[in-house]
């Protein structure tokens, strides 16, 4: 009798190939440190290991793109290795995947938010910007999965002077421009997190975005909100 799905050479019968890898729904996660993940960072920059249920890994359905590239499973810290300047913690990403997963299918996140960074420094040509289109293109170059959309939580370095805060909107437009240009996705969906700026908000801001693993996967499951609502049929 012959097995399905089985080789056979010369005399040996061989299992079959592996599946090939889910298509993925990609997802670029830019902007700061509240993108890149602190909740359950201390003051003392140690993060306390705790992973709610809402961002733990699935290793079917939900990865990243890793430092060199490549695919692997995504579990919490998302940006760890990734972002060099800050100790992460639980981030927005894995709660946003979870969040999505079942309408979407398989998920792709392609961690790319720096710390402490200013919407100047994603101007295109520095560093971070440069960085994140390298590393979208490089998450679409596997040809297992197409991107969906910019995730972008950024703006309290932007509130520290007033020019930095009248600036801002001109700059996060051409932002979105150039990302949609350089990535050839003129429709590229780019889901914003609002805060308030300017300088007499500067504490009210801090306020908002305290770095507690309740707020990231609050945020989380925004963003998955605002991404089915308004990008899927």
């Amino acid at each position: 009798m012959e097995l399905s799905n089985t080789t056979q050479i010369g005399g040996e019968t061989l299992p079959p190939p592996p599946p090939p890898p889910p298509a993925k729904q990609i997802f670029i996660l830019a902007g700061q440190s509240n993108m890149s993940g602190r909740g359950g960072v201390d003051k003392n920059k140690i993060w306390d290991g705790v992973v709610p249920q809402e961002c733990s890994a699935d290793g079917t359905r939900i990865f990243r793109l890793g430092p060199d590239h490549g695919w692997e499973a995504a579990a919490e810290p998302l940006h760890q290795g990734l972002d060099s300047n800050r100790l992460c913690g639980v981030s927005p990403g894995m709660a946003f995947a979870n969040a999505v997963k079942d309408r979407v299918g398989a998920v792709g996140l392609v961690p790319c938010a720096v710390a402490g960074t200013a919407v100047k420094d994603w101007a295109r040509g520095t560093e971070p910007y440069d960085t994140m289109v390298r590393r979208a293109k490089a998450a679409a170059a596997h040809g297992d999965g197409e991107i969906k959309a910019l995730l972008w939580y950024q703006g309290e370095k932007d509130t520290f002077t007033a020019e930095a805060a009248a600036a801002y909107k001109e700059k996060t437009e051409q932002l979105i421009l150039n990302v949609r240009q350089d990535l050839d996705l003129p429709s590229l969906p780019v889901i914003l997190v609002a805060i308030p700026s300017g300088r007499g908000y500067l504490e009210k801001v801090r306020e908002i975005q305290k770095v507690t693993t309740e707020a990231h996967v609050k945020l989380g499951k925004m963003l998955a909100a605002s991404y089915l609502t308004n990008f899927l049929p």
